[in-house]
């Protein structure tokens, strides 16, 4: 198996590993890793740019997602608390 191959893999193991997690927000994963789904799906339409080829956002976050954002949004997205947004001020204070 190639890199390339290796590599494609875990990335659809962690698509689906944060599929199964849909209860952590985007805003832990930036708190705690810096980086999150949105991030996910904007490297993912940068990296096709470099490769030459077009992918819009929407396309990008579907594939994150694994449906289409608003809807994600809709079903599974809450309203950030007080204490995660103090959270990420003092992680993104810190970096």
């Amino acid at each position: 198996m190639s890199n390339d191959a290796i590599e494609a893999a875990v990335f659809r193991r962690l698509l689906a590993h944060l599929d199964g997690r849909k209860d952590v927000q985007n805003i832990e994963l930036m708190t705690l890793a810096g980086f999150c789904r949105n991030c996910l799906s904007k490297w993912y339409v940068a990296e096709a740019a470099e490769q030459g080829e077009s992918v819009d956002l929407d396309h990008a976050r579907e594939l994150v997602y694994g449906i289409p954002y608003a809807d994600w949004k809709a079903q599974f997205q809450t309203e950030a608390t007080p204490e995660q947004m103090a959270a990420f001020d003092a992680a993104n204070a810190s970096r």
